[in-house]
């Protein structure tokens, strides 16, 4: 079986300002993805949101064999992770089809195999 990694991605600025009730919808679709992953024999093996990308803390080399520690995310973009699923599955195309169903009911999605 092969495990595959769906980001999710979404600007933030703009997602925290929406109405309730488009909330309560996105929260159906991610209802209905986990049933359509359950009825595909797909198996999520983790996943969930993420905290704001401005509570996150960023490491990288700092040249000098040392670690340069910021706040924030790594990169800045208009869109950030905002959540995550880890599913297990022997089924590619299976599981790209019901990623293409969530994606149609607003969700945006990266899909990415991992590497064995």
């Amino acid at each position: 079986m092969s495990r595959y990694l769906i980001l999710l991605p979404a600007p933030e600025a703009e997602w925290a300002q929406l109405p309730p009730e488009t909330h309560e919808a996105g929260m159906r679709s991610h209802g209905q993805f986990h049933q359509d992953l359950a009825a595909g024999g797909h198996e999520i093996l983790v996943g969930g949101p993420l905290d704001p990308s401005d509570q996150a803390t960023s490491l990288r080399p700092d040249g000098q064999g040392g670690t340069l520690v910021t706040d924030g995310p790594f990169t800045e973009s208009v869109e950030q992770i905002v959540g995550f699923y880890l599913i297990r599955s022997d089924d590619e195309a299976g599981l790209r089809s019901i990623c293409e169903r969530f994606s149609s009911r607003g969700e945006l999605i990266e899909f990415r195999r991992m590497a064995e």
